[in-house]
């Protein structure tokens, strides 16, 4: 009766809340049915005749073509001026009066009480705006290393993206990170330097840094006209033109367009000229189409080649993502926001552009992703969903594959921030947020009835897809939603009463809908029943037991019973006696954890006519933790896969920290110019490693951390987790 093992979970019978990467929330007031709400004295568009007629109606674009349609993120590191980028875009794209502020607090997208107090963005506020005949739904997201699931849960969902850098700054840690989530999910995308006025920004370093540390190749669509203090406007180097914004204009919605000449800009035609002929030769090494346009054509003579021809050259290496066009500009001073509007229009790809094989299965009929929930107090559940085909209107039922469930919406909304406007009917290619769902969660594929996925199935089975069983049809239509790693670190939270424990289960069941991060388990209780007689009747039960390890590892304990036990026992009985063991190794001795690698043999049991199976339970379970008590046990701890990106310079340090956190390294492996190291380490070893990370590396490096398995603690290191817990005890 030695060496039985148990696994630290937790030591109180309460909720057990666990957390991959979770952020605070706080539930948000909404509007009325058309009812315009005006949050920090600012003023939002709404319905025509609300505001005035200045400022555009949603209404007027609720039906675009999917050719002009670009659903797009906005991402980068922390502090690039993501959101201050979105704040300009929505006012020149006319869907706000007045322009917003991050270190004032009053931005449309952070509109969460913490992102306005700490300057940053958390959520992925989703934003519907059109520009010049074209309908925009914009996410912006997070930029700092602790909400990066929330970047991916919206990358899926996108058909292009803008990556905002500091031109100062370059490519920093932060960057790495999402443009590797949007590579995983192969999407298109920009690049804006953006703060091209601060103190020492650099033009020429930020496109170095993109094309040396991301491994990209930029193609230079704009060229500065001054850098930090002297920044002044852009060259559009396609056009051969010159945008200056006016000194005079507080909001920079006016700026002048002019063609460059000789006479008046010798020096910048110059090297205007330079750039394009490089940009058009880039442009030919990578599109077979377009160099033989050039070469047949215009090899005489770059200057004829047509700028259409040239933009839509560009528009095709983008998609191909061979290359990425490279904008300039100041979001806080108001330059260059117009034409990066521009270029989403022109260089992102619509919906029908990408690439979706299984949209071939529908032919036409409703598919669509639930790629976020928000709860609002009086709305309930709102679910972000993505069209990918078919139709969504009001009153519609769906099936949710996922949930094998079927459910109606109740109203369809246009997102607009904190905002939202009701709509009759929305179409493939678009966002839509929708209301009246109550078990969609996120991640759910969404179709318009159980009939049409077995369709779908069918067809794909016909297309020569891999064969399925009959158990499993919906399976393979599900869209691939976000990958969820499994929880490594938990703590346990408990209603202040009884009677708010209802209100806390339903806040819990609210957050694990938004958060697929999130995992809420309730510690089962053990069960406190004695031997006791009740009423008239005696409940006595006598038992005799062995508890030893077992040689194979096994999560739920192996129960055997002695010969002379099994011939009179009943089935009820034998349940009794299986729950009461379970039950006992549920909680453990030493900290109350469950127990794992033990093999239970009844020898004896003897059953008082008249015991109820609650009592035999009780009775098999006090014995067990008796049993347990009496042996000797071992603590197991949480083992992590660990999978560190490094650059080279920074390999010594990492390796030296690591190898004091007990960590075992696997393998080094060389990915590009950096060093990825693969090992494991004790989890409880791992907390804080993110930021002494960033500090060993100057925010250079990422990490990724799994669960592997669970291994024993050295006597020593039980003895101090033991004498600790008794302590805080």
């Amino acid at each position: 009766m030695s060496n039985l093992r148990i696994f630290a979970v937790n030591h109180k019978k309460i909720s057990s809340l666990h957390i991959d990467n979770v952020c605070c929330s706080k539930i948000r007031a909404n509007l009325r049915r058309l009812k315009l709400h005006l949050p920090h004295g600012r003023n939002y568009s709404s319905l025509p005749g609300i505001i005035g007629n200045d400022v555009k109606s949603l209404h007027s674009i609720i039906s675009p073509p999917i050719t002009k349609i670009r659903n797009i993120g906005i991402m980068a590191h922390i502090d690039a001026g993501k959101t201050t980028t979105t704040e300009r875009i929505l006012y020149y794209s006319g869907y706000t009066r007045s322009l917003g502020d991050v270190d004032d607090g009053d931005t449309v997208t952070d509109f969460m009480a913490q992102e306005r107090e700490r300057g940053i963005t958390i959520q992925s506020a989703a934003v519907t705006f059109d520009w010049k005949g074209y309908r925009i739904n914009l996410i912006d997201t997070p930029g700092h290393v602790d909400f990066t699931l929330e970047v991916e849960r919206c990358l899926r969902v996108l058909d292009g993206a803008v990556a905002v850098f500091d031109a100062s700054a370059g490519v920093e840690a932060q960057t790495l990170t999402v443009w590797r989530q949007a590579d995983k999910h192969k999407i298109p995308r920009i690049c804006f330097l953006n703060k091209m006025d601060k103190t020492g920004a650099s033009f020429n370093y930020a496109v170095e840094s993109i094309r040396e540390k991301l491994k990209a190749k930029p193609l230079l669509l704009q060229l500065p006209i001054g850098e930090a203090k002297t920044f002044k406007g852009v060259v559009d180097v396609v056009n051969k033109e010159k945008l200056l914004w006016n000194l005079n204009s507080d909001d920079g919605k006016n700026f002048e367009r002019k063609p460059l000449l000789e006479v008046s800009d010798p020096q910048l035609l110059k090297e205007t000229t330079e750039a394009r002929n490089a940009l058009i030769e880039q442009v030919a090494d990578l599109d077979d189409e377009f160099a033989n346009l050039v070469l047949g054509e215009f090899s005489e003579n770059f200057d004829l080649l047509p700028a259409e021809k040239l933009q839509t050259a560009i528009h095709r290496v983008t998609l191909a993502q061979t290359a990425v066009p490279v904008l300039c500009g100041s979001a806080l001073k108001n330059k260059g926001v117009q034409p990066l509007l521009d270029a989403i229009t022109m260089y992102l790809p619509s919906p029908e552009e990408r690439n979706y094989e299984f949209l071939q299965w529908y032919k036409g009929d409703l598919c669509a992703l639930a790629f976020k929930v928000l709860h609002d107090k009086q709305r309930g559940p709102l679910v972000f969903m993505r069209i990918y085909s078919g139709m969504i209107k009001p009153q519609l039922a769906i099936h949710n594959i996922n949930g094998n469930c079927t459910e109606r919406i109740s109203r369809l909304l246009l997102p607009f921030a904190d905002q939202h406007v009701e709509i009759p009917s929305l179409t493939a290619g678009n966002i839509a947020l929708t209301v009246g769902l109550k078990h969609t969660a996120t991640g759910d594929t969404i179709v318009s009835s159980k009939s049409s996925a077995l369709a779908a199935a069918r067809r794909a089975e016909r297309k020569g897809e891999k064969k399925h069983r009959e158990n499993n049809e919906a399976e393979r239509l599900l869209l691939a939603g976000v990958e969820i790693p499994e929880p490594v670190f938990f703590c346990t939270i408990e209603p202040p009463s009884v009677a708010k424990q209802p209100d806390l289960d339903h806040a819990l069941k609210c957050l694990q809908r938004e958060d697929p991060s999130l995992k809420v388990k309730l510690d089962p209780d053990s069960g406190q029943a004695l031997d006791r007689t009740l009423g008239d009747k005696r409940h006595l039960v006598t038992v005799e037991l062995e508890a030893k390890p077992l040689e194979t590892s096994s999560l739920q304990p192996v129960i055997d019973y002695a010969q002379s036990v099994t011939q009179d026992l009943s089935q009820a009985s034998q349940e009794a006696v299986e729950n009461g063991i379970h039950s006992a190794c549920l909680q453990g001795p030493l900290l109350g954890s469950p127990i794992q690698d033990v093999a239970v043999t009844l020898h004896s049991l003897v059953i008082h006519p008249g015991t109820s199976t609650t009592m035999i339970s009780a009775c098999v379970s006090r014995c067990m933790q008796k049993a347990l008590k009496k042996a000797d046990k071992q603590i197991l701890e949480p083992l992590m896969n660990l999978e560190v990106t490094v650059p080279r310079d920074y390999l010594s340090p990492v390796l030296a920290d690591l190898a004091q956190r007990r960590g075992n390294i696997q393998e080094i492996q060389t990915r590009q110019d950096n060093k990825v190291v693969i090992g494991f380490v004790p989890l409880a070893e791992i907390m804080g490693y993110s930021t002494v990370l960033r500090t060993l590396t100057s925010g250079s490096a990422t990490f990724a951390l799994e669960l592997s398995n669970y291994q024993a603690m050295n006597p020593q290191d039980q003895s101090t987790l033991l004498s600790r817990r008794s302590g805080l005890t």
